[in-house]
């Protein structure tokens, strides 16, 4: 278990993005590890499993043009891996989250379609300046985000998005708390909180000009793989 958490707003912290990564200490007792740049902020807390000494998040392409958080595993890294590097690309690391920054720069959203396994990550296109927010077919691993005025957080927890966005609401989702007696858990996109709204399994999400777009169902559930009912 991992976490991860980042914000974009016009004005940033280091101190504020490290205190809201610590909050996700409990998921990642191994590391810790910031970007901040021009208007954005990832952080991750790292459980070590593949590459020990160098699976260090948040990572980045050669140029630095391109940043990752993930929180999982991509079980197909070995095999994508090899398919990039006969295209040129050149890995840092022997970690299977390093294959989706490559796939990024190789085929641009695309690459969530291409990943098997269980992971959230958000990428950080800083050409661009866009934010791309991911979750596995089958929402093992969790992923919320909300945004207040012109500022956008995400994270696997949403203690770490209310700590990032001070300045929001805390009002309680009375629709989802219904769902939750009713069926035993809230169903994405719904949360206990009216302002906190959980990314589907499979979809996508990007942020980019001051505004998230609709979540799009971006990953392909139909290959061999069954999209469960998210109660994760």
């Amino acid at each position: 278990m991992c976490g991860i958490v980042g914000l974009v707003s016009p004005e940033l912290a280091r101190a504020d993005l490290e205190r809201v990564n610590n909050l996700l200490a409990h998921r990642g007792p191994d590391d810790a590890g910031l970007y901040v740049g021009e208007g954005v902020g990832l952080a991750a807390r790292r459980l070590s499993i593949i590459d020990l000494e160098g699976g260090h998040q948040p990572m980045c392409n050669e140029d630095g043009s391109v940043w990752l958080v993930c929180n999982g595993e991509i079980v197909n890294a070995p095999s994508l891996r090899a398919e990039l590097e006969s295209t040129g690309h050149t890995f840092k690391t022997r970690t299977d989250s390093e294959a989706i920054v490559h796939g990024y720069e190789q085929w641009g959203d695309e690459c969530a379609r291409r990943l098997r396994g269980m992971f959230a990550f958000a990428l950080w296109d800083a050409d661009r300046r866009r934010l791309l927010l991911a979750r596995d077919r089958f929402g093992i691993k969790p992923l919320y985000y909300a945004q207040s005025g012109s500022r956008f957080a995400f994270g696997s927890e949403i203690r770490s998005i209310l700590d990032a966005l001070p300045e929001m609401p805390r009002r309680a989702n009375s629709a989802a708390l219904a769902r939750l007696f009713e069926a035993g858990f809230i169903p994405s996109p719904l949360t206990a909180f009216d302002s906190v709204l959980k990314l589907p399994a499979a979809h996508m999400l990007v942020f980019e000009n001051g505004q998230a777009a609709m979540p799009i169902l971006a990953i392909d559930v139909s290959d061999g793989w069954k999209a469960h009912s998210d109660r994760a």
